[in-house]
């Protein structure tokens, strides 16, 4: 599996090239997996994490089809394709060793793995809009909201604390106007709406705390070997917005906590993005561009990602320049746009002159690829045809009963498993709204007072036969008081029903943690 200096990913055979392996110094030039559906991208991906795991670098992938789970568990040579398995073994010359590998196993629902969350102020405003798909005058509302939160120290912890920052801006919507561009009604209502569509898609269950601790990510096992994280995604995947969105902030969290580290002799952390097209579906320049530059400048804090997806035309030319190690199955050209694409997914690799890259790639099989690694000196490989080689763990899903035992064995149970809720935005706002709603009840009281004493003096002044010179203006200051507090009871009213608290769980925000 491994040689001393790098990860061993497949050999020849008649027809085929010199054996293949990804240098670990060269694992945070980033790289691609790409193929059509059944070619053997999930294998492909299985063997990279055994390979990274095995040299002590953490590894983090989503399971989008419930079939990688098997890393947890050892291969057995009573497998069905186990004979399979052997006789590539024998081709190639590989020794296979059957092997579990440390597993963590995470779900952002809580149901498959250790529930995983962030928080608002984590996510940030430009991840959120990109999630609901706002407008930019909506963004900018909700960039206002990031703001005042900040200004009033009001903490961003989980939906509701979102939910009750608009309902506050929306009430001093003409206030804020005047400070930060205009704040229309609508646009807070349209935030609420997809707000309420993503708690319907289960994205609440992604904020609050504890929140995710890359430190329990980045563990490795008592032999060295790095742990493996698994994000179960096959619910997730329900909601691809959701997902791509999730995936970029884990990202940008290691970009943003990890420190420079050069270039290591081997990567600190390696991040698999599956099924990597739904980052960049309709996705807008301005977050194309932070995706551009967290891959430019992460390899120096010692993270390697790779895209996996089906066709290298799915990522933009400026993030595909960037991936250095390269795995190509086959492609299918059935339509004109098909061809154009095989044409330029060949155009990307170092010509061998002993075949057609081109056709090379329609001709591979199930397990074969053409394969394209950095060489030294980081310069790109020769692309060679190769058979890839059996994975050592299990090759597919595992039973519920495997599942819960590696659940239980990480201990990291007890941290993540109990929703903590702290006090916050929501909480401190209902406080100031029950404090404005009680000074407005007093105003009235005393108003309705002062009404009293105005009208019992008017009727002994008709009583007396005299005038009265009484101003009115006490009772006009107490009536402009009362105005002045009134939106505490309306804020008040909306905080504390339970159609107010339960209006709002959504999701997800900007590229870098708001400060």
């Amino acid at each position: 599996m491994l040689t001393e200096a790098g990860i061993f990913v497949g050999g020849g055979g008649e027809g085929y090239g010199l054996p293949q392996e990804m240098l670990l110094k060269y694992g945070n030039r980033h790289g691609l997996i790409a193929g059509a559906t059944g070619t053997g991208k999930t294998v492909t991906l299985q063997i990279l994490a055994e390979g990274f795991s095995a040299a002590g670098v953490p590894v983090f992938l989503s399971d989008v089809k419930s079939d990688l789970a098997g890393l947890a568990v050892s291969g057995s040579t009573s497998a069905k394709l186990h004979d399979a398995f052997m006789k590539r073994c024998a081709t190639i010359g590989y020794d296979l060793q059957y092997q579990a590998f440390p597993v963590a196993f995470w779900d952002l629902f809580g149901e498959q793995g250790h529930p995983i969350r962030t928080t608002v102020t984590e996510m940030g405003p430009l991840l959120l809009s990109r999630l609901m798909g706002l407008t930019d005058a909506q963004e900018g509302v909700l960039n206002i909201a990031f703001r005042l939160a900040d200004e009033e120290g009001l903490p961003l912890l989980d939906l509701k604390d979102l939910q009750a920052m608009l309902v506050w801006i929306g009430e001093h919507a003409d206030e804020f106007s005047l400070r930060y561009g205009n704040v229309a009604q609508s646009s807070v209502g349209a935030i609420q709406r997809q707000l309420l569509v993503l708690e319907n898609q289960g994205g609440t269950r992604l904020f609050g705390e504890p929140a995710l601790d890359l430190a329990d990510m980045m563990r490795t096992a008592p032999d060295g070997r790095g742990q493996i994280n698994i994000l179960a995604a096959d619910k997730l995947m329900a909601s691809p917005r959701l997902y791509a969105t999730f995936l970029l902030w884990l990202l940008s969290e290691l970009f943003e906590e990890l420190p420079e580290v050069g270039d290591p002799d081997k990567p600190k952390f390696v991040f698999f993005f599956d099924e990597a097209h739904l980052l960049f579906d309709d996705a807008p320049k301005a977050l194309i561009d932070k995706v551009e530059q967290v891959a430019r400048l992460i390899r120096s804090k010692g993270v390697g990602v790779y895209f996996i997806t089906q066709n290298p035309a799915d990522v933009p030319d400026d993030i595909l320049g960037q991936l250095g190690n390269r795995i190509q199955h086959a492609l299918r050209a059935f339509t004109a746009k098909d061809q154009k694409d095989l044409a330029r997914a060949a155009q990307n690799y170092r010509p061998n002159p002993s075949f057609d890259t081109e056709t090379a790639i329609k001709e591979v099989g199930t397990g074969e690829a053409v394969t394209s690694f950095l060489q030294n000196k980081g310069v790109p490989g020769v692309v060679e045809r190769t058979l890839v080689r059996p994975p050592a763990s299990q090759l597919g899903p595992i039973t519920p009963e495997e599942r819960r035992a590696v659940i239980a064995s990480t201990g990291l149970g007890m941290k993540y498993d109990t929703v903590v809720d702290r006090d916050s935005a929501f909480e401190r706002l209902q406080v100031r709204a029950t404090k404005a709603a009680e000074e407005a009840a007093r105003a009235e009281e005393e108003e309705e007072r002062l009404k009293e004493e105005e009208r019992r003096d008017r009727e002994a002044r008709r009583y007396e036969g005299r005038s009265s010179g009484r101003s009115s203006s006490r009772s006009r200051s107490s009536r402009s008081d009362s105005i002045a507090v009134a939106f505490g009871k309306s804020l008040a009213r909306q905080l504390g029903t339970k159609s107010g608290q339960a209006i709002v769980r959504g999701i997800l925000g900007s590229l870098f943690k708001s400060r």
